[in-house]
């Protein structure tokens, strides 16, 4: 299926923002930096094109893989005859509501990404559905995915979403994309025991709760909220990726249980001091930047992790020593990278 691309985290130098890549292709992903979204990405769909007569449009019965990606359909209808398909994208069209799929009982992926629909709705007969993507839409409220029993992948990013909820039916998911909505509460997760990566980004939370049940999580990305604490972390043991920066975080603390993390991204947050990381040996990458740590002993705190490669401390009061980089490479022997700029041996 061209339009969905299987992410890899991409290393990026200035936006590390640890969001799921996997909603979007390479092509027309837009990906969000402090919640904007990219004006440098393909804008999408205008809102303004006049929708097409599905029938001008040429179906392959035999196909499975389906793509019919800015065709500017106005309507699903008249897709019957798709007994085969297993894939179906339909992003950036002109669509505002998810009907007449019930005969696409062998779907297992399907993409709606950018359009114009307000309600999940119409999808129970998907038994098969494992991957579901209706992001830049105008959702609401998550519903109406009961039946959805083995859905694995589910990516609502950048809706009006404004609570957690109706997702207990979901326990095969381990991913859920919920970035760019407006969430106030980490709550009813419960049932998630899968889940293995959860993004909640430019949200509104204000605490880290409601995480316990959730053993298998290893990616857990909360950027650009109101988090001012680092907490409720203990039950994450598996967790391996954190991403909390663009918060109101002032502590590093809470991080006893997350042996296991080998990112840590607390950039742009109102710390002072790094504290309380020396148990992170695994740690492979550390993001700083845009903090408030002015004590080169600090870094001693790091020492402990062998496969440290990548550290982020510009726009701290650090950076304005004449020595900044020299006295990174010093202290941490094993770093390749500093900031944005890979160190020259």
């Amino acid at each position: 299926m061209a339009s969905l691309s299987v992410g890899e985290h991409q290393e990026m130098e200035v936006d590390r923002r640890g969001e799921s890549e996997e909603s979007g292709d390479d092509d027309t992903r837009r990906r969000s930096i402090n919640g904007d979204v990219d004006p440098n990405q393909p804008a999408g769909t205008s809102k303004e094109e006049s929708p097409v007569d599905m029938d001008t449009i040429t179906l392959d019965p035999e196909e499975e893989d389906v793509d019919l990606v800015h065709c500017r359909i106005g309507k699903i209808e008249g897709l019957e005859v798709l007994q085969k398909a297993k894939t179906l994208s339909l992003r950036q069209n002109l669509i505002k509501k998810i009907e007449n799929l019930e005969s696409l009982s062998l779907l297992q992926e399907l993409d709606l990404y950018d359009n114009q629909i307000r309600k999940l709705e119409n999808l129970s007969n998907l038994k098969e559905l494992e991957l579901l993507d209706v992001s830049f839409n105008i959702l609401r409220k998550v519903e109406n995915l009961e039946g959805l029993t083995k859905i694995k992948k589910l990516f609502l990013v950048h809706n009006k979403v404004t609570a957690i909820s109706n997702l207990d039916h979901l326990t095969s998911l381990e991913m859920l994309e919920l970035g760019s909505n407006r969430i106030r509460v980490i709550e009813n997760l419960d049932a998630l025991s899968s889940l293995q990566s959860l993004f909640l980004g430019t949200n509104k939370i204000t605490k880290l709760q409601n995480l316990d049940s959730l053993h298998n999580l290893t990616v857990l990305s909360i950027q650009s909220n109101r988090i001012t604490k680092i907490e409720g972390l203990q039950n994450l043991v598996n967790l391996k990726e954190l991403y909390l920066s663009h918060n109101g975080i002032e502590v590093i603390e809470g991080l006893e249980n997350n042996k296991k993390l080998t990112t840590l991204d607390v950039a742009a947050n109102r710390v002072k001091k790094i504290e309380n990381v020396s148990h992170l040996t695994e740690l492979q990458e550390f993001w700083m930047n845009d903090n408030q740590i002015d004590n080169w002993s600090d870094l001693d705190e790091l020492k402990n992790a062998k496969s440290l490669e990548t550290v982020y401390l510009e726009r701290n009061p650090l950076q304005k020593d004449p020595q900044y980089r020299r006295k990174i490479m010093l202290a941490l022997p094993t770093v390749r990278q500093i900031d944005a700029t890979f160190i020259r041996f």
